[in-house]
């Protein structure tokens, strides 16, 4: 699996079988690629680069170099989540880079969404190349591309433009200096959380919430500013609370807010008060390629809007997104 067309016999992976006939192919692959050669992984926390690290651990063991980096762009406590997990429970080679004040300059103003995920995925190649540098025999770097990531960055035909560009397809420079390792790039996300179980992984983090590359940064919609980011990350760590409390957090299989670079008048304490609008979205899907709405109970809809717009500073209003993919894209950029 070189390339980055699916075959048209390949099978969908969806037995405990399959996934390990395709851990012991990729496997098998990796070792023949890499050699003794070390590999630098992106490590999100996300299931796809989760299931990525176990097959490397699996292939090649303390060859692996796990990076995490905090581009301020993460929800709420979740770099510390990922510190805790693979640095002292997993007892993966773990490196931590903290480069919030770096991404956040080099997006500020920048507010077409394409323009974002290019310096986003720009920048990540940068700071793994630096943290190469620092490591010897570093000449490999795995990312957890998946197929719908592929899909959605190649030209359609028709239109001659993209869906969207992924920061870990259309992102990459041409001057990168390390030979990429993609062992699932060919699988949909469904067929992930397959291997990944099959590998052993815990349940919650082969189905924890699907979280873009680019982060927050394409859920801060329109040009970022901190004051902005800060008010996403608080309203959405709601958001993912009040679903955990109310059984949804596994029965949806995406949800997330969105904030638009634009307020409306309201009122808070008896006075005229303006803020933005928390968006909030809602998705069931397979295979990420189509996405059907998930409907929130009313009661809760109501409780979620009025902890949001008591607890957030800047947020006045909640808003309901009940566009389906498609038309709608999953994330709003």
């Amino acid at each position: 699996m070189q390339n980055n067309v699916r075959p048209d016999n390949m099978q969908r992976i969806n037995t405990t079988e399959l996934a390990n006939a395709f851990i012991d192919e990729q496997v098998k692959g990796i070792r023949a690629q890499v050699g003794k050669e070390k590999v630098l992984l992106a490590l999100s926390g996300g299931v796809d680069s989760s299931v990525v690290a176990a097959l490397l651990i699996k292939a090649i063991g303390k060859q692996l170099v796990c990076v995490h980096v905090n581009h301020g762009l993460m929800r709420k406590d979740e770099s510390e989540q990922v510190i805790e997990v693979f640095g002292k429970s997993l007892d993966a080679n773990l490196v931590y880079v903290d480069a919030t004040d770096r991404f956040l300059s080099l997006l500020e103003g920048v507010a077409d969404p394409e323009k974002k995920r290019k310096i986003i995925g720009g920048e990540f190649i940068k700071v793994f190349d630096e943290e190469a540098a620092k490591l010897d025999g570093i000449s490999f770097l795995a990312q957890g591309t998946i197929y719908p990531d592929i899909l959605e960055s190649i030209k359609a035909k028709e239109s001659g433009k993209p869906v969207k560009s992924h920061h870990n397809v259309g992102g990459l420079p041409d001057e990168m200096q390390m030979q990429l390792v993609e062992p699932i790039k060919l699988l949909f996300k469904d067929e992930v959380r397959v291997v990944g179980e099959a590998l052993g992984l815990p349940h919650a983090m082969v189905y924890r919430q699907p979280f873009p590359g680019p982060g927050l940064g394409v859920r801060c919609l329109g040009a970022i500013t901190r004051d902005r980011l800060n008010a996403l990350r608080e309203a959405d760590a709601i958001l993912r609370e009040e679903f955990d409390k109310n059984g949804l957090a596994e029965k949806v299989w995406q949800y997330f807010i969105s904030i638009p670079d634009f307020k409306s008048v309201g009122v808070r304490n008896e006075a005229r008060y303006e803020g933005w609008p928390a968006i909030i979205r809602a998705v069931n899907t397979v295979d990420a390629m189509s996405a059907t709405i998930e409907e929130i109970p009313y009661p809760l809809l109501h409780h979620i809007t009025k902890r949001i717009t008591s607890e957030v500073e800047g947020i006045n209003r909640v808003l309901l997104d009940l566009t389906p993919k498609p038309v709608g894209t999953i994330e709003w950029e």
